[in-house]
């Protein structure tokens, strides 16, 4: 469903590794806003939901809500680190539109 690139599994073992509270993964949404009319929000998880995707690489896990899975199925999280901005960088191929940001869809 998800292919997590080894630059993203890097910052996100680091950030499990050292994050305050007890967390088992990513959890992966997509919500209605952004440039392009959908947006990624990316956030700590401490357990799976009901009706939840569990993709599981390298020992990360990442969780994808029900009404999110249709929106990231075939698709790849990097990130980058830049000059300006480092972040996710999401390469999905159901997107019909992208905004300049890369952190929305349409």
């Amino acid at each position: 469903m998800i292919t997590l690139t080894e630059n993203a599994l890097t910052v996100m073992n680091s950030a499990l590794s050292q994050a305050a509270a007890q967390v088992e993964g990513f959890r992966i949404m997509v919500e209605t806003g952004g440039g392009a009319g959908f947006k990624y929000v990316v956030g700590l998880e401490s357990s799976a939901r009901e009706g939840d995707a569990v993709v599981e690489t390298d020992g990360v896990k990442v969780f994808v809500d029900l009404g999110s899975q249709l929106h990231v199925a075939g698709m790849t999280i990097d990130f980058v680190t830049g000059l300006e901005s480092s972040g996710f960088v999401f390469d999905n191929p159901n997107a019909g539109e992208r905004c300049a940001c890369g952190k929305s869809f349409g």
